[in-house]
């Protein structure tokens, strides 16, 4: 239906109007990445083309419930479309401005946010965390084997403290609490990735955790956990900001990421996809309402540094293409170019131990590109989401991919991995030769 102007005002009086234009400017006119045809910034269409197919097959064949998927390139959007449903129940469709829980995606802000502290001088890469939450002084680590009592695992101290960069590398060995003493977390409260449903601050869970043991000495392997969600809450400590007033202040308001936040307001959740999981028979049950999550109904006091936001495929391709850009978008710079360099590359000696791979300060990082078995390019990097989100920044063919769907668990679902080839397949000149 197309509606008129007359027809738009007849409904509704001034107040009312006034209401639903406020709502409108908070989210359909979200600041937009400039568009080009793919021709334009050396794509083909018809290569493109093909991720519309395999899209709507996986959908079609009920292995996913929807899809956004945004190629962008030379900071131009030249692919972005919708496939599938938000909700499957309602039959609603998946709209390209859906709005997702991204979970791990959010350690990229968290990680941008302490360096934005650590460029201003008010935080160092080499400090203690305990120079900021005193409970991380004097940790212990859980050290299990059969031969280490009724409970599997004893305790003892620490070589080191941690430090603010153990915390970005993840090598500071703390896991999600599903380590050796697991049982101490799961006493604690403090077990699991997600905070979003607990009604409490994040720093009450941050300071708990610090008082547990840690899976391996800080330094020696690296060990994914709560290490962002440590960040964020240190990021509160030292800017003197929730974790929430912080990103949007610093991040998600400059770059007009007007869909990225920690929960969402009601006017919004009808963009909000429903969560699916894939069970044993390969087909798609119900795990969370959108309507009905805690990223709407709240209680909305722990905010996730680690696995906490949701935003649209655009939202977080703004973000991405500021680190693209050396850490400026549309004349917002929220870091240096040397920042981001940094950031970006290997931080980790080969304790990261995906082929081919490193890991920098948040994202994993290509090193070797034929061990990774896939198409690429030396110094891509990226990471992704327990929901089957994923993205990455390709440095040498200035390209930006997003890839969004909720599903928990996917069940060994392969399409991200033909998302990435469909993806460099449809790239026909290389960026020094165009």
């Amino acid at each position: 239906m197309i509606m008129t102007r007359k027809t738009f005002l007849r409904p509704f009086g001034r107040v009312a109007l006034a209401v639903l234009l406020l709502a409108l400017a908070s989210s359909t006119f979200a600041a937009r990445l400039p568009q080009a045809k793919p021709s334009e910034v050396g794509l083909s269409a018809d290569r493109l083309a093909r991720i519309d197919r395999v899209m709507q097959e996986y959908v079609d064949k009920g292995k996913v419930p929807g899809v956004v998927a945004l190629v962008v390139r030379d900071g131009k959007a030249a692919y972005l479309k919708s496939f599938g449903k938000l909700d499957l129940g309602r039959g609603t469709a998946m709209p390209v401005d859906g709005i997702f829980r991204i979970a791990s995606q959010s350690k990229a802000l968290t990680s941008v946010a302490v360096m934005t502290l650590v460029e201003e001088g008010r935080l160092g890469l080499a400090e203690p965390v305990s120079r900021y939450i005193p409970e991380f002084k004097d940790s212990k680590v859980a050290l299990a084997g059969a031969d280490k009592g009724s409970q599997g695992y004893v305790l003892v101290p620490a070589r080191r403290e941690i430090t603010i960069r153990d915390l970005l590398t993840h090598t500071a060995g703390i896991s999600y609490g599903d380590g050796p003493a697991s049982d101490l977390y799961k006493a604690a409260g403090v077990y699991g990735w997600s905070f979003t449903a607990k009604d409490a601050a994040i720093g009450e869970c941050i300071r708990k955790l610090g008082r547990l043991p840690f899976d391996s000495q800080p330094g020696e392997k690296f060990v994914y956990g709560f290490n962002t969600d440590i960040l964020g809450y240190v990021v509160e400590v030292v800017s003197g900001m929730s974790l929430a007033d912080y990103i949007k202040t610093r991040i998600t308001d400059p770059l007009g990421m007007t869909d990225t936040s920690f929960f969402l307001p009601e006017a919004k959740a009808g963009r909000f996809a429903t969560v699916y999981g894939v069970n044993k028979d390969g087909r798609l049950d119900l795990v969370e309402d959108g309507l009905e999550s805690p990223y709407v109904k709240g209680p909305r006091r722990c905010y996730s540094g680690g696995a906490g936001l949701v935003a649209t495929a655009e939202d977080y391709a703004r973000f991405l293409q500021m680190l693209a850009n050396g850490g400026q978008l549309d004349g917002v710079r929220i870091l240096s170019p040397k920042t981001v360099e940094v950031m970006t590359a290997n931080q980790t000696g080969d304790l990261y131990t995906s082929p081919g791979q490193g890991f920098g300060l948040g994202f994993w990082v290509t090193r070797d590109l034929g061990r990774t078995g896939e198409m690429g390019s030396v110094g891509a990097f990226g990471w992704g989401g327990a929901y089957y989100t994923t993205y990455w920044v390709d440095p040498v063919e200035h390209l930006v991919a997003v890839f969004m769907t909720q599903l928990l668990p996917a069940g060994g679902l392969d399409l991200q991995g033909k998302f990435k080839t469909l993806v460099y397949q449809s790239i026909v000149a290389s960026y020094e030769k165009r």
